[in-house]
């Protein structure tokens, strides 16, 4: 199964992410969280790991319009975009994919509001290709 949209780019790794910050800014979205894996893994368990960020995006407006329909969903929030290294040297970018994400809910309801985020999610990563030197979309 399929649950995320992404993208493969060539670009510094830091540049991609803040690109990826500032494209979901401009699609309403704020970045609740921002876990930087590799430290985390280095820290904790003195691992080495590959460049990995998880941004956890919010939408206010359509957050609310998910919780209004249905309360539980605050249990899958916030969406999830991650940036990381791949194995061979790009920088992937990868949103969860909220119309699989909101299927689980079994809520017609949130079809509208996942749909929405879901275009929100394209364009996003369309801004990241449009900065850098797209390698793969998937």
């Amino acid at each position: 199964m399929v649950y995320t949209i992404q993208l493969s780019v060539s670009g510094d790794f830091d540049r991609v992410v803040e690109t990826t910050i500032d494209a979901l800014k401009d699609e309403g979205f704020g970045v609740l969280c921002d876990i930087d894996v590799q430290a985390t893994l280095k820290e904790k368990l003195g691992e080495e790991f590959r460049q990995y960020r998880i941004l956890g995006a919010c939408n206010p407006t359509l957050a609310h319009e998910g919780l209004s329909e249905e309360v539980e969903l605050g249990a899958l929030l916030p969406c999830n975009v991650i940036v990381y290294e791949t194995d061979d040297g790009e920088v992937m970018v990868s949103a969860v994919d909220p119309q699989q994400l909101v299927g689980i809910a079994n809520n017609e309801a949130l079809d509208e509001v996942a749909n929405e985020v879901h275009d929100r999610f394209e364009r996003v990563l369309a801004s990241v290709a449009d900065a850098f030197e797209p390698t793969s979309e998937a």
